[in-house]
């Protein structure tokens, strides 16, 4: 029986709770074939419209004292690259974009209704399930999508900094492929790896307090709306949204310094040894005091907040077009 199957044969208190919100869309109702297929074409187009934030937040983390403001930053990458600047690296990063989603969205969804109907069953009430159940599902995706991300974020972001003053001395390459294969051949699959351990220690808790953020703020919005909006497509894109861009918002804030290390040891030139984390970190201080783990917090914040709103509306809306006949 899946999760809102569970949810629904509740009685008392637990009907009432349900009715607070809108029926859920679960892994059970979806076919899976649309979703995927829609679900690629959506998130990239919502990634193209996103990356230029992202190379702006990566340029900011490696670049040496004295900290530019990030419109000084993006002044400067306009005038030396272009407006091609903003995409250094997409092409690397669209094409792991659909499998990493792809693993991202099945964790998610298999792991929510897993644990959802799970936790309903052992009699844990249906709000506190909930949230359990999107934090589990936070935790699996990030580290099932980091298997494929992570090789990616290596590759484009080498791409994106290569002709930043700060990578004079680093090596240049001609595109994805000519990355992947330098940085293959100098440091082997652990060179595509760098930064894993701390990117599942980054993404891992943070994607599962914000599913859970995200399931709490939708609550009590829905409670505060009524359910005579249950209905509104315009009312649950509102709901959505702002919730989203809550969550995303207090996960950039809490992740930004490790994000940042992170950033720094995937960005180093092929063939250079990597400090330990412990050292990446303690070097990042002394250069700039703990003010140096937040550079690049402006466009991270703004991205992570404009992209959870974005992504989790457009996933929500997926979610429904990909239902099967009569789940609804």
């Amino acid at each position: 029986m899946s999760f809102s199957a569970v949810r629904a044969a509740g009685h008392g208190g637990k009907v009432e709770e349900a009715r607070a919100m809108p029926a859920e869309v679960s892994w059970e109702m979806l076919d899976k074939s649309r979703f995927f297929v829609l679900g690629a074409a959506l998130f990239s187009g919502v990634s193209a419209a996103l990356y230029p934030a992202v190379v702006l937040k990566t340029h900011l983390q490696v670049a040496p004292p004295p900290q530019a403001a990030a419109s000084t930053a993006a002044a400067v990458i306009l005038r030396r690259d272009g407006p091609r600047g903003f995409y250094r690296g997409f092409g690397a990063s669209l094409v792991g974009t659909v499998p990493a989603r792809a693993l991202y969205m099945a964790a998610l969804e298999a792991t929510k209704s897993a644990v959802g109907s799970a936790a309903l069953r052992l009699g844990v009430a249906e709000p506190a399930a909930n949230a359990a159940a999107s934090a589990a599902g936070g935790v699996s995706a990030a580290v099932a999508a980091q298997v494929v991300w992570t090789p990616v974020d290596v590759v484009s972001q080498r791409l994106m900094v290569q002709t930043a003053p700060a990578a004079a001395a680093a090596a240049h390459y001609r595109g994805g492929a000519d990355a992947f294969r330098k940085i293959l051949l100098a440091d082997g699959v652990r060179g595509l790896y760098r930064g894993f351990g701390v990117s599942v220690f980054t993404y891992a808790p943070s994607s599962a307090a914000w599913w859970a953020s995200y399931a709490t703020a939708q609550r009590l919005l829905w409670r505060a709306v009524g359910p005579a909006h249950h209905d509104s497509r315009g009312a649950a894109m509102a709901v959505q949204g702002a919730s989203a861009a809550a969550a995303g918002g207090a996960a950039a804030l809490v992740t930004m310094p490790l994000d940042t290390v992170k950033t720094r040891l995937q960005v180093m030139d092929a063939g250079a040894r990597a400090p330990t984390l412990a050292a990446a970190a303690r070097d990042l201080v002394a250069e700039g005091g703990w003010a140096a783990c937040y550079r690049g917090l402006g466009p991270r914040w703004a991205s992570m907040s404009l992209s959870a709103a974005i992504m989790v509306t457009a996933y929500e809306f997926l979610k429904r077009l990909s239902a099967k006949e009569g789940s609804l």
